[in-house]
């Protein structure tokens, strides 16, 4: 992957709002085909747990992420992860018998059934995230802390901004 530096009219540093917002959307390009590959995903599964597949720790990411949120179903896991209910279903299922999940009954409604993270799916988010964590430990290692701690909170705002322009009702997401 080759990113040999820009002519200075084609970057931010000119001040030029445009150059600007051109050089978001190129590296939005290369981030979108490292995040289509699901690159740091992969790389997290072949550390901690080869045999898992992506979709196995998209459900653990989406029930850990649901969780505070109140009771689990595989309705919300669908949701989340933007697939059929049935397809949920399935994965979790198999989450359940590796042992990472398991379904019982709602506390609010006996008759649904919800989806809890077990001792052992917490452990591998656990070594999941550590593995992330390290690769963007390693990305950011010779940067200045105020350079992290203001991409930090630029990020979360673009990515923000982002979720909102394209989940609003009637807009097309790409």
């Amino acid at each position: 992957m080759d990113h040999a530096p820009l002519p200075l009219e084609c970057t931010s540093e000119t001040g030029e709002p445009e150059a600007s917002r051109a050089l978001i959307g190129r590296s939005m390009g290369r981030w979108r085909t490292m995040i289509g590959r699901r690159v740091l995903a992969r790389l997290a599964i072949s550390n901690v747990a080869p045999s898992l597949e992506i979709t196995h720790l998209d459900v653990l990411d989406a029930v850990r992420r649901a969780e505070p949120e109140g009771e689990v179903t595989v309705g919300t896991i669908a949701g989340m992860m933007r697939i059929d209910p049935s397809r949920a279903s399935r994965i979790v299922g198999e989450m359940v018998a590796r042992g990472a999940l398991r379904r019982e009954a709602s506390q609010a409604d006996a008759r649904r059934i919800i989806v809890v993270m077990t001792e052992l799916g917490q452990q591998l988010m656990g070594e999941i995230q550590a593995v992330k964590r390290n690769v963007i430990d390693s990305v950011l290692a010779d940067w200045p802390e105020e350079d992290v701690a203001s991409f930090s909170l630029l990020f979360d705002r673009f990515v923000t901004s982002f979720e909102q322009v394209c989940t609003t009702p009637g807009k097309d997401t790409d």
